[in-house]
């Protein structure tokens, strides 16, 4: 059998994973190993960050919705369930860019509700 040197195929792999950490700090930047487990956890941290950004987005949804309803005379949670009740189908989401962008129309939406 012919003999099969590695060293291209070790260098390629060793500098893509180089190529990845480029700006992390101290050794993480430089060295294999700490390369490799700087990319391990960066790619753990980014994947359950993915998923907490969207947790934050609805905690601000709901921060928006409540200062404008409380403006209106209602509180956050008597609002949505109201809004439940009377069947207007609209999510938190759209409430609190009416309550950001058009105030007029968020006070109409509440008049409904109360």
């Amino acid at each position: 059998m012919t003999r099969v040197k590695r060293g291209t195929i070790a260098n390629k792999r060793r500098k893509n994973v180089l190529k990845m950490v480029k700006g992390y700090r101290h050794g993480r930047k430089s060295k294999e190993r700490m390369a490799k487990d700087a990319i391990a956890h960066a790619g753990a941290y980014a994947f359950a960050h993915r998923r907490k950004k969207k947790r934050v987005m609805r905690a601000k949804m709901q921060i928006k919705i409540n200062a404008a309803s409380r403006e209106n005379g209602i509180s956050y949670s008597k609002l949505m369930g109201k809004l439940k009740k009377e069947e207007i189908g609209l999510d938190r989401k759209v409430l609190s860019q009416l309550a950001e962008n058009n105030p007029e129309i968020f006070k109409q939406i509440a008049a409904t509700a109360n």
